[in-house]
């Protein structure tokens, strides 16, 4: 671990629990995302300069933390630019919205930590003047507003997380994502993207079309399996978080701020998308809110 692994001839990947994708170009070097916090940073930065490569650009793949925490670190020694999808680069300018985001109000101190609260950098959307031409940015929402993966020149897509792992989807059951539409039409477009390599930021390189579709088939049956649950649990009206609790105890999830905020979060993202697929139906009873499958 944190070591670069060549995936091209001037593609490389950090080894790190969130894959940074390089690519070079001469002594210039592009980084895909920039890792949790600034003690990833730093190793980063040395990397590099022992290659004797100079960091002139960061593009994140999305706003969340764990990809966009070294940002601030980075631009601050290197004067390098960031660039982000256009929603998520307003988050990254403004990280407090992460957390206001996913908890729906003004977070908790138990909210405000580097897992979803970066330092704030000046992110740059991707159709600015100076955006890393030889980068093949490919939206991919769901996951998050505007999620989008990269694709270098040696044919290598970094995919960030419009995809999970097997190991994310058993041990968690309810990965977290924004829009399960978008995310679902996201998966869609997957299976038809052609590259060299893929690789996801959690999970291990695929090197395959093949095994690419895979780990599509293991997202697409993990949304079914949370759907087909939140049905199940709806079959008589119950409130939202007795819902979360049902859906805790089925998926032998333990409850804290964080699990409450993230879960919770996702839940009420598949209860728009159930809703408006005409799967389920909201009634107001007694000043409660009831959330009820149809027949």
């Amino acid at each position: 671990m944190y070591e670069w692994i060549p995936v091209g001839e001037h593609t490389l990947y950090f080894d790190n629990p969130v894959k940074i994708g390089l690519f070079c170009a001469g002594d210039e070097a592009v980084l895909i995302d920039s890792g949790i916090d600034a003690s990833v940073a730093r190793k980063l930065l040395r990397s590099l300069e022992a290659r004797g490569l100079r960091l002139t650009a960061i593009c994140n793949t999305h706003s969340h933390a764990d990809h966009t925490g070294g940002n601030a670190f980075l631009q601050a020694r290197t004067g390098c630019r960031v660039f982000a999808p256009r929603d998520e680069a307003e988050i990254v300018r403004r990280p407090i919205l992460e957390p206001v985001t996913v908890y729906g109000g003004n977070p908790p101190a138990a909210l405000r930590h580097k897992m979803l609260l970066a330092q704030p950098s000046d992110a740059l959307p991707l159709d600015a003047p100076d955006f890393p031409a030889a980068l093949e940015p490919l939206a991919l929402p769901g996951h998050s507003m505007d999620m989008t993966a990269y694709r270098t020149p040696d044919g290598v897509l970094f995919l960030g997380d419009c995809v999970s792992s097997r190991q994310t989807i058993e041990k968690y059951g309810i990965p977290f994502c924004y829009d399960i539409a978008t995310f679902l039409a996201s998966l869609d477009r997957l299976e038809t993207l052609e590259a060299d390599c893929f690789v996801p930021s959690h999970t291990e390189v695929l090197s395959s079309v093949d095994e690419l579709r895979a780990l599509v088939a293991v997202n697409r049956d993990g949304v079914t399996r949370v759907a087909d649950a939140i049905c199940d649990i709806c079959r008589a009206p119950v409130t939202p978080d007795d819902l979360l609790a049902a859906l805790f105890e089925r998926f032998g999830l333990q409850m804290n701020f964080e699990q409450y905020a993230m879960v919770g979060s996702t839940v009420r993202s598949y209860l728009t998308w159930l809703q408006e697929t005409g799967r389920i139906d909201a009634e107001f009873r007694d000043n409660r809110l009831f959330w009820r499958t149809l027949a």
